[in-house]
């Protein structure tokens, strides 16, 4: 049966990404291939409809093959799918003006990843990379009626397999762990590297049409992609345009070309030639220097202000190409100097000539099945990481380019992006295939990324440096040597020339982490690329005292660090049964994939808290849930607040800390991790710790012989007054012991600056009847005119488990609603430490959460997600506080 299909005609160019309009009085037409294809694996034994985009597992869960993948143990139940080949067929119907056209192209999106593509029977192309568009010419194959398209994908895992039998020498590592449950050689294949499993994610090795498929036909050109990179010449304070025009020309054309700002008053013509063929073609639009340019910001320096750009094309007088996109203004640096007092050199980020902490977390592909990923989905993501103080987010080399909608967002919210190229945790071959088709994913996706003013610098991999120095794979000195010169060739001989050539606005790293220059000194991999005095660095320590900020390197720039713990019940509930429901079962041990993690959460929860004991079942599990949350805030917590006072100081020469990227911001399904945001978007307690630790004004208070220290941090533009006011309460009573109050001290902008110093002995003696174990500490910042300034912290001066006078708070609620929105009024009777409160399966989130509680009342706001009432909440409402769980 033939298919209908959407034809858009569009004058002259269509639309492309960054682009909102084009037109011209000559037609192209694109034909949408989209919606509904036929779906059959190799024996023909399963043949069913399939939505494209889309995925297999997708479709076969959409026609009821399959049940949900994420359902309990069904990502090692399903394996079959991805050992499999599958093909996606659809027949379709041209308009007759789509035939005469010049030149026609079938244009694949997004193809995931080894495919064959026949257009009626005649092969027109193969792919083999994820990460690319693909355009194949097809303009003689095409019939009136009946065109059958068919993409035929080969198994992934048989590929990589395959590849790696083919390979002359090893390229490591063989295999995941086993703990991760995966598949083997993921190297080997142009995929997202954490589709084989990860240690937070599971192994669904997907296949299919995962974007858009189309037609595209015309008669001279066709502006296949516009790339915008501002340039400043602080000369002459001059701001330049380099604008790329990526033009298909049916033959060689010559005309005019128009670039224009008009709100800036800029505007510039230049005589122009499009040869024949796919070509690159650069333009410098100069700004007007009496125009006052507006710049774009990151999220609490200021507006994310953009221009439109308006580019036309003439050909013997006639319009031929109108195209406008959003243009933003801003500058980068990667500063890597001397410091004063230190060896080594400093690593940090200069945006419009400002050095900006980065304050913020990494990102994963947000679901296994990347058709399932909407923009709503997106936005609610990178919201959550902006209400909570973010300012920056790195997306990983293991997973994907994100689509264009989520580098929308960070341009429109300030979110700036550290962007990985996808390579993660491994070597990689450098056969000739493989390497020209990462050339060309290099190329396409910097041409789609490099106007997006959000992206401040580009990444070659994810830990490959590391783990090429350290010894992760066990080589000898022959193998090393040998894979050292293919490291050299793919990031620096191949994806370094072609950053540098395509990019001059933003800086380009090799690796993650790195020495940054050191490692280039050292011939592209140091001999300790975790070292603190240069780059950045990667730290995780699970068995030692995360409370104590001593065992934290004290690094330049923290781009990893990070502890797991389990999500929410309402989060679990959906993808589990009563018999998961125990902290020892198969289906808990099943869904961690980090090897000992669910010892170690215990083990450092142990460390401070007494861990759940009650003889109900069901309550202990749900308690053990909630104390995996506790310590992972507390712990990340103190970490950052060590980083982020770390900024202004060296200290046996190190420091001066200016970036806190802990791992991770989100979830890609259903399990422990190390994230803050659970799958479906619930805030765990530590994204609401964040919001606190990453406010623009923080006090952070720690401990150093017997001695508490407070530090005023300020990411705010101007010089403050502040001091410290302190406050001592017994966990017996909730009115306050005593307080004192630090002289004012000068806060400089962008600094963190010690503002008390008070031996824990004087400051309990001047209590009266305090010690460490009765007592605990709150403090803030106040300015001169006593108003406080960023949040209030806390400070346990013993751990909550030793404890005395510690009781039960019996909490009481009340849910309301007012034109403003929902809230809860709670009201204790005692002292509260980490009290949480959890409305079960209403999306949506609290305006502060796993708080402590030191007054008898307190009000919180609650923003939901979708329409909800009093009656609900009131019904969903739990609320669990440390002595709960005892």
């Amino acid at each position: 049966m033939t298919r209908s299909v959407n034809v858009f005609i569009c004058v002259s160019l269509c639309l492309f990404p960054g682009v909102s309009s084009v037109f011209s009085p000559v037609t192209e037409l694109t034909v949408s291939l989209n919606g509904k294809w036929r779906l059959s694996n190799s024996n023909g034994s399963l043949l069913l409809p399939a939505q494209v985009p889309g995925c297999v597992h997708s479709a076969l869960q959409q026609q009821g093959f399959i049940l949900d993948p994420y359902f309990r143990f069904n990502d090692l139940s399903y394996r079959w799918i991805s050992l499999d080949n599958w093909t996606y067929t659809t027949t379709f119907t041209v308009p007759p003006q789509l035939r005469v056209k010049q030149k026609v192209l079938l244009v694949f999106d997004g193809v995931d990843t080894v495919a064959s593509v026949s257009l009626n029977g005649i092969t027109v192309g193969k792919t083999d990379n994820m990460f690319r568009r693909y355009d194949f010419p097809v303009r003689d194959l095409l019939k009136d009626r009946d065109n059958v398209l068919e993409v035929s994908f080969m198994s992934p895992v048989v590929y990589a397999s395959e590849r790696r039998k083919a390979s002359s020498y090893t390229v490591p590592p063989e295999c995941p762990p086993d703990v991760q449950k995966g598949e083997c050689h993921v190297n080997f294949i142009r995929k997202e590297q954490s589709s084989f499993s990860w240690d937070w994610g599971p192994s669904f090795p997907t296949m299919g049409l995962f974007k858009g498929v189309q037609l595209e036909a015309f008669d001279i050109l066709q502006l296949v992609q516009v790339s915008s990179v501002p340039l400043y010449k602080s000369s002459d304070s001059q701001w330049m345009l380099q604008v790329e025009l990526h033009v298909d020309a049916v033959q060689t054309t010559d005309g005019k070309l128009t670039i224009s700002i008009p709100e800036l008053d800029s505007e510039q013509t230049f005589q122009t030639q499009f040869l024949q063929g796919n070509t690159k073609n650069s333009f410098t639009l100069n700004i007007n220097t009496s125009s006052q340019v507006k710049l774009w910001w990151p999220n609490g320096y200021g507006d994310q202000h953009f221009y439109r750009l308006a580019v036309r094309g003439f050909q013997d007088g006639f319009l031929v190409l109108n195209a406008e996109s959003k243009v933003y203004f801003r500058t980068v640096e990667l500063v890597q100097e001397p410091v004063a007092g230190s060896p080594g050199l400093s690593f940090y980020f200069r945006i419009n000539g400002k050095p900006i902490f980065l304050k913020g977390s990494n990102w994963i592909p947000a679901h296994s099945f990347q058709d399932r990923v909407s923009p709503a989905v997106l936005r609610n993501l990178l919201q959550s990481a902006v209400d909570a103080n973010m300012n920056a987010l790195r997306v990983w080399g293991g997973g994907i380019y994100e689509q264009d909608e989520f580098y929308d967002a960070c341009d429109e919210m300030g979110i700036m992006v550290w962007q990985d190229f996808m390579f993660a945790c491994a070597m990689y071959p450098t056969e000739d295939d493989f390497i020209q088709t990462v050339r060309e994913e290099v190329v396409q996706q910097v041409h789609r990324l490099k106007s997006h003013p959000s992206i401040i610098i580009w990444s070659g991999n994810n830990e490959n440096e590391a783990a090429l120095a350290t010894g992760w794979f066990n080589i000898t000195a022959a193998q090393k040597s040998e894979l050292l010169k293919d490291y050299v060739i793919l990031y620096v001989d191949n994806i370094r020339k072609i950053v540098q050539e395509e990019d001059q606005s933003r800086p380009f790293i090799v690796s993650s982490p790195t020495n940054g220059a050191e490692s280039e000194q050292e011939g592209w991999v140091a001999a300790d690329p975790y070292d603190p005095r240069y780059g950045d660095v990667h730290f995780y320590s699970y068995t030692l005292d995360c409370w104590d900020w001593r065992t934290f390197p004290r690094t330049r720039f923290a781009s990893e660090y990070g502890f797991q713990s389990w999500p929410s019940f309402s989060t679990l509930q959906p993808v589990s049964v009563k018999e998961d429901w125990s902290y020892d079962s198969k289906f808990m041990s099943h869904r961690q994939h980090h090897e000992n993690g669910n010892q170690q959460m215990l083990l450092q929860a142990g460390l401070h808290f007494k861990l759940p004991n009650s003889t109900d079942p069901l309550k202990r599990f749900t308690d053990t849930l909630y104390i995996t949350q506790v310590m992972q805030a507390q712990c990340v917590k103190t970490q950052t607040e060590f980083y982020r006072r770390s900024r202004s100081e060296i200290i046996d020469g190190l420091g001066q800390t200016m970036g806190a990227l802990y791992w991770q911001l989100n979830d890609i399904w259903q399990a422990p991790s190390w994230s803050s945001v659970e799958f479906g978007g619930k805030w765990k307690m530590l994204h609401y710790f964040a919001q606190s630790f990453f406010s623009a004004v923080l006090p952070v208070g720690f401990e150093e012989d017997e001695t508490v220290q407070i530090y005023a941090v300020s990411d705010l533009s101007h010089d403050l007054k502040l001091r410290a006011v302190v406050t001592v309460h017994s966990w017996s009573d909730l009115d306050p012991v005593c307080s004192l109050k630090s002289d004012l001290q000068l806060v400089p902008e962008g600094s963190a600056v010690p503002v008390l110093k008070q031996r824990v002995a004087a400051l309990l003696a001047g209590c009266g009847r305090c010690s460490r174990l009765t007592c605990l500490v709150t403090f803030h910042l106040e300015d001169e005119g006593g108003r406080q300034q960023g949040p209030t912290n806390h400070h346990f001066l013993s751990s909550p488990k030793d404890a005395q006078g510690l009781q039960t708070p019996n909490i009481t609620t009340k849910v309301q609603q007012d034109e403003s929105g929902f809230s809860v009024t709670l009201h204790s009777s005692s002292v509260a430490p980490f009290v949480w409160l959890d409305v079960g399966n209403v999306p949506g989130r609290f305006s502060s959460n796993g708080f402590l509680m030191v007054s008898r009342n307190l009000t919180v706001g609650f923003t939901a997600w979708r329409q909800t009432s009093v009656a609900e909440l009131s019904s969903s409402l739990t609320v669990t506080s440390l002595t709960d769980v005892y």
